[in-house]
């Protein structure tokens, strides 16, 4: 019995494709890195092209490097960067136009007409998410009235839009499924999480054909089969994520109240509320967390917008850094942050805060202030705002967690990870294998077609590598918080008339 699990890892900055065997170790994998197009102010762009140029090649890639056949391979799991949109023609399978990232943040103004319309108790009613142009809907909408002719081929069919896990899936099956999972769908603002089912009067407010959206699946689920000339079988694609989704799986957080961190260019974290969907009264997003079997997995969601980008910014912005591994070593250089704080708000601030108009600020520089008191407030930055998500989630669901799972590249960062067990005040594990986000979507695919018989067995494959346990007496860490509090409010200060 075929054993192997082939994943398609598209994010935002790069593609990936990771074989991993029946014990879900990594076999082999092969990354290949895509431009970002910024035509405006706050506009992000990819090229679908791109994407399916880097996930068809780094795809097979991996099968050569790894030495399995694709005979041998049991099925495709794809996991995406979420919220990105693409609109492509049914006939040619061409894009309209560059997909629409989830950082992009053209839609404010359709996002402040439908809050002046009164709209907004029912978006969070029906699709547990705020109204804000993160999520897809008004980049679909920004798409359909601004593409020449586009409104009208969609109202007559001609187009179909998808999340890049759906676009990819329709190239692997050269065209013959549109179709997504329901962590993706929940992410557009289109989504009802309780009725599982696009949501008719939404549409009808973002003026979006319905004809156009993808069929919604379990994750874990037999969506079709790619045409056997592009990797060399007719291979199922069986599992399908959204990333932050996909990690929570993957770090084997099935269990209610297990919750997990993802550190990446933004970071996100996601709190498992079992099967009860928690409306936040924190501006926290309820979103399904996984549905398998036909029954939905919920959790609460904070999302913060920049992390790992905020290292990116040091070095190709100010060059303060060459690497981003040099952040670790810079931060242990100093006792502290000589009274430095970054308020990250490159692109507007997420969770639990949602204000798309705030912009990143430094405060406290002196002539003291070096490099090094830069990087460390950048990392600090990252703990600081997971604190604010973990505090939140606490004063929604009755308690925070026991319990910390982090992942993604930042979490290799042991001096990162010290500081973030001392802001949230919990432990902080991480697992032996950071590739969470892969798993996961392993793990679906796995699911659906056998190589793993349940939830039990996948939880046996996943191991600790460390474990970082509080350790700041609670009189050095308050002014610190009391540090950060002062600097986001001054960042989200209004600017006098």
């Amino acid at each position: 019995m075929a054993s192997h699990i082939l994943v398609i890892d598209q994010g935002t900055t790069s593609t990936r494709s990771i074989m991993f065997d029946g014990q879900a170790r990594r076999v082999a994998i092969a990354q290949a890195e895509f431009a970002q197009h910024y035509p405006a102010l706050g506009w992000v762009e990819h090229d679908p092209e791109d994407i399916w140029r880097d996930a068809l090649a780094t795809a097979r890639k991996a099968i050569e490097d790894s030495g399995v056949a694709p005979t041998q391979i049991a099925a495709i799991g794809i996991t995406n960067q979420r919220e990105t949109a693409v609109v492509w023609d049914r006939a040619t399978g061409e894009p309209i136009h560059r997909a629409i990232v989830w950082q992009d943040r053209r839609g404010t103004e359709l996002c402040q007409t439908l809050k002046a319309d009164g709209v907004e108790d029912l978006v969070r009613e029906r699709t547990g998410l705020l109204i804000d142009p993160y999520f897809s809907a008004t980049k679909l909408a920004w798409l359909l009235d601004h593409v020449e002719g586009a409104r009208g081929r969609a109202e007559r069919g001609e187009l179909a839009f998808g999340t890049i896990d759906s676009f990819l899936l329709w190239r692997l099956t050269g065209g013959a499924v549109h179709a997504t999972d329901i962590t993706n769908a929940s992410r557009t603002m289109l989504f009802d999480i309780h009725r599982g089912v696009w949501d008719e009067e939404l549409c009808r407010l973002l003026r979006v054909p319905m004809a156009m959206l993808p069929d919604v699946h379990d994750n874990a689920h037999v969506f079709g089969t790619t045409t056997p000339d592009l990797l060399g079988a007719a291979i199922p694609i069986a599992g399908m994520a959204g990333d932050q989704q996909a990690a929570l799986f993957g770090q084997a957080c099935f269990r209610h109240g297990m919750a997990k961190s993802t550190y990446g260019t933004g970071c996100f974290m996601l709190l498992n509320t079992g099967e009860t969907a928690v409306t936040s009264k924190h501006r926290l997003l309820t979103t399904p967390a996984y549905r398998l079997n036909g029954r939905t997995t919920y959790a609460l969601e904070g999302s913060i917008f920049v992390a790992g980008a905020a290292v990116k910014w040091l070095r190709d912005g100010l060059g303060v850094i060459t690497h981003a591994s040099q952040t670790d070593d810079l931060a242990t250089q100093v006792p502290d942050s000589h009274g430095v704080y970054m308020v990250p708000a490159f692109v507007g601030m997420g969770a639990p805060y949602w204000e798309p108009d705030a912009r990143g600020a430094i405060y406290g520089l002196t002539l003291g202030a070096s490099a090094a008191h830069l990087a460390r407030a950048a990392l600090e930055s990252v703990a600081y705002q997971t604190m604010d998500l973990a505090e939140a989630m606490k004063a929604d669901a009755g308690e925070g967690p026991a319990i910390l799972r982090v992942d993604g590249g930042m979490a290799a960062n042991d001096w990162l990870c010290r500081f973030l067990a001392n802001m949230i005040q919990t432990p902080v594990e991480r697992p032996a294998d950071l590739e969470t986000t892969a798993r996961g979507a392993a793990f679906h695919a796995g699911l659906a077609t056998g190589v793993w018989s349940g939830l039990d067995a996948l939880e046996q494959l996943w191991s600790r590598e460390e474990c970082f346990e509080p350790s700041m007496a609670e009189d050095a860490r308050a002014p610190l918080v009391a540090g950060w509090r002062d600097a986001v409010a001054r960042t989200l200060a209004k600017p006098v008339a």
